[in-house]
């Protein structure tokens, strides 16, 4: 135990931390790499993103699957770890945005060889009356992170560094990410007690309300407006370039202290409620994205770029602890690899349309589509919700 956190939750917090660092030097300068140095439209950024996750969700339902038949969720953690911090400091030698959609498939690759076994190894490491709690201890670490990335970029631009040296110096931080795993890392952490062969791959292997959850999260994917968007809209309001960085430093600090509070609250009144508290001011900001595109002034874009982080933040330790309480131990790997599976699915095709829709009618119009499927699927969780839970468990 690492201050009353399990060791394996303690270390792969670290580790995300770090990999986050990392990831998140390039990730707020990649959309205007793509559209500024290489050329790209809106279009293109929607299409690298949404593949990108779509790539990772295919594979995390593949290693979840893994996981459960018997591989060791320490090597597929490596192996998938090693992957993106070998290939994603590469962009910095991309000539086009090819090359860039190549390696961000690659990058996503890693992330879904590593991310279902993760997640069962968290979950299988506390009580369910403390899981929430380590979901969000996690997430917290994977938000820090994102802090310090940009600003590690933002300094390295202020001292005149080109873009692309930026993406290169991620290999530090990428390198500390595979120390720590090989070892700080138990190699046999503890999974699934289960000695019951594996059933097939099926629908039907979850109860009702992880079903529903794993639909509306899927639908709330489907609008989710990928960050690299963000950006583009506040830079459209007039944020210029060299303070990108330190706008979604910001956006991670709220993260950061928005997603532990919440999480331990699904801990004490339920996952449900956190759960239609979070998406409901998703709807909100993405509503008031629309109303304020083209005229928001730069309190008011600052603050909308914040609110958005905090939505996302609210439901990440709820959404990963419900599946963690309500999967059968024998596949708690497969679940989390359905529930990531679905919502990067979505991604793609969510990420391209809202691209689409801004490059043709501006980015007023693709918010306001992203507010009103948003709210369906939110009315539509509630009453699936409904269907499936007595007043007792609500």
């Amino acid at each position: 135990m690492s201050f009353g956190i399990p060791r394996t939750v303690f270390i792969l917090g670290l580790v995300s931390f770090l990999n986050d660092a990392a990831s998140e030097m390039i990730a707020p300068l990649l959309p205007i790499f793509l559209t500024a140095v290489l050329g790209a439209g809106p279009a293109i950024v929607g299409l690298i993103e949404g593949l990108a996750e779509a790539t990772a969700s295919l594979l995390k339902l593949f290693s979840g699957r893994l996981l459960d038949h018997g591989f060791r969720a320490k090597r597929l953690v490596l192996i998938g770890y090693g992957l993106s911090n070998v290939l994603r400091p590469l962009l910095g030698l991309a000539v086009g945005w090819f090359w860039v959609l190549l390696l961000r498939f690659l990058d996503r690759v890693g992330k879904g060889i590593r991310t279902s076994p993760r997640d069962a190894l968290i979950a299988a490491s506390v009580e369910t009356n403390r899981r929430g709690l380590a979901f969000g201890v996690h997430r917290a670490f994977d938000n820090a992170g994102a802090v310090v990335g940009p600003l590690l970029a933002f300094a390295l631009l202020s001292s005149g560094m080109a873009l692309e040296n930026v993406f290169l110096w991620s290999v530090i931080p990428g390198t500390l990410v595979m120390l720590l795993l090989i070892f700080g890392l138990p190699g046999h952490a503890p999974v699934t007690a289960s000695t019951q062969p594996v059933p097939p791959l099926r629908w039907s292997l979850l109860d009702a309300r992880l079903h529903g959850l794993i639909l509306a999260a899927g639908l709330l994917a489907l609008v989710a407006v990928p960050e690299a968007f963000l950006v583009l809209w506040a830079h459209d309001q007039g944020l210029a370039v060299a303070w990108v960085p330190l706008l979604w430093a910001a956006a991670s600090a709220v993260k950061m202290v928005i997603v532990v509070p919440f999480s331990v609250l699904s801990d004490r009144v339920g996952r449900l409620p956190v759960l239609l508290v979070g998406w409901g001011l998703r709807f909100v900001v993405l509503a008031l994205l629309a109303l304020y595109a083209g005229q928001a002034s730069m309190v008011v874009t600052l603050l909308l770029f914040l609110a958005y982080a905090a939505a996302l933040a609210s439901t990440e330790g709820a959404e990963r602890a419900l599946i963690g309480d309500r999967a059968p131990e024998a596949v708690r790997g497969t679940a989390f690899g359905m529930y990531h599976m679905v919502t990067g699915l979505a991604a793609l095709p969510g990420a391209l349309l809202f691209g689409v829709l801004w490059e043709a009618f501006g980015s007023r119009l693709a918010f306001a589509v992203a507010a009103a499927v948003s709210v369906l699927a939110l009315g539509w969780f509630v009453h699936r919700v409904r269907l499936v839970t007595t007043p007792s468990q609500a």
